[in-house]
């Protein structure tokens, strides 16, 4: 992965002893100044404990670090987990020589399980020793669990003459379904804008691209969004053309980062793109497309390379929205399978075997009865993927 560098951000990754085999699993962020910041999270009613902190921290519209813990999701650990979450910030507090209040915190993991302060605590001098401009990299790292890859991008605008920069990191592979987030992720920027503007942008591009994912239909308790923008460009949002140049940035970082997490689902070994035209709404469509996409059945058809377009067409509709079978037409990319609610024949069917295997591919109906569109990245659904879960404390 290459090196990835925001002006002003620094960052690390470290071993702690929470995961296995010296496995890097504490992170951290660090702006040399405080910066604007944003989060979104997640709508389980189940929130782990750094959730619920950042959540009342991040009214403030001010932080400076996040630090960030894999291999132990700190969640339905009670008020000792709420505890051990601020003191986690403590820690990184005082060695940064920061507000305990300008310090978030993430965790990813084992649910249920006591946070090991003792180990956080050891680790945390040499984590702060490790800041550097280029540790973007140790971070994306570090904040791996059953990911098999790290996650990042990178992306430079210009506002007024001044070049703007933005980074992106995420982790996410399995528990994946759009309420939110559906992971983490941590962007930063070193433009200049307010709180109020970089709530509405994030919370738009999380809606264009983390919430239109889905490798397993599980939201996780934990799923966390933060941006952080310190300004150091001189680059300042001041105009309609300023915001558009900067959301357009955003939406493609962000779908970056989802698109690498839908390639990295669980044993997944495709990434489909679900996409419904021809509704009567885009929500009408988007509920389609979310059910196709969530679909077991079509996910495990995919993953066996199987044109059963039955599945597809049974998943629309248990969606619970209008539609007319007589109108229906299916595409596997540019392959004509079902037209007016009928299949068009073997020989279609192997042509669209062929495109099953392709490691990216699109399916496409049209209902055929208004404007409304949307789309879903979905994965198939692999005998790895159960063998992953099944042993995952283990």
């Amino acid at each position: 992965m290459a090196h990835l560098i925001c002006p002003g951000f620094m960052a690390a990754g470290v071993a702690s002893g929470l995961k296995k085999a010296g496995e890097k699993d504490l992170a951290i962020i660090f702006s040399k100044i405080p910066a604007k910041v944003a989060g979104a999270f997640t709508s389980n009613k189940i929130k782990a404990a750094p959730v619920l902190l950042d959540m009342e921290r991040i009214k403030s519209g001010i932080s400076q670090a996040i630090i960030v813990n894999s291999g132990n999701a700190n969640c339905c650990t009670g008020y000792k987990g709420l505890e051990d979450a601020k003191t986690m910030a403590g820690f990184a507090a005082s060695n940064l020589g920061i507000s305990e209040e300008l310090v978030l915190v993430c965790s990813t993991g084992v649910i249920g399980e006591p946070l090991p302060l003792d180990k956080i605590q050891r680790a945390i001098p040499s984590l702060i020793d490790s800041l550097k401009p280029e540790g973007v990299c140790d971070f994306a790292r570090a904040i791996m669990t059953t990911d098999t890859v790290p996650k990042s991008v990178s992306r430079q605008g210009k506002i007024d003459g001044k070049t703007f920069t933005i980074i992106g990191v995420a982790k996410g592979s399995g528990m994946i379904r759009p309420d939110m987030a559906t992971m983490l992720s941590f962007i930063c920027t070193d433009i200049d804008a307010d709180y109020e503007l970089l709530k509405k942008l994030l919370d738009k591009a999380t809606q264009r691209s983390f919430n239109r994912i889905t490798i397993d239909g599980d939201t996780s308790t934990n799923d966390t969004v933060i941006i952080m923008a310190n300004g150091l460009s001189g680059a300042v949002i001041k105009s309609s053309e300023h915001i558009d140049c900067f959301r357009n940035l955003l939406d493609d970082i962000l779908i970056n980062l989802a698109k690498q997490i839908v390639k990295d689902g669980e044993g997944a070994t495709k990434l489909v793109e679900i996409y419904v035209k021809g509704a009567l709404s885009d929500n009408d469509a988007h509920k389609i497309a979310d059910t196709v996409a969530n679909s077991n059945l079509v996910k495990t058809a995919l993953f066996g390379e199987d044109a059963n377009w039955g599945r597809i067409i049974a998943a629309a509709g248990r969606a619970n929205v209008p539609l007319d079978q007589s109108k229906i037409n299916i595409f596997f990319d540019d392959i004509l399978m079902v037209k007016n609610g009928m299949g068009c024949g073997k020989a279609v069917e192997a042509e669209a075997t062929g495109v099953l295997m392709k490691p990216e591919l699109r399916i496409s109906i049209d209902l055929n009865l208004g404007n409304g569109c949307a789309s879903v990245i979905t994965c198939d659904f692999s005998i790895e993927y159960v063998k992953i879960n099944a042993d995952y404390r283990s």
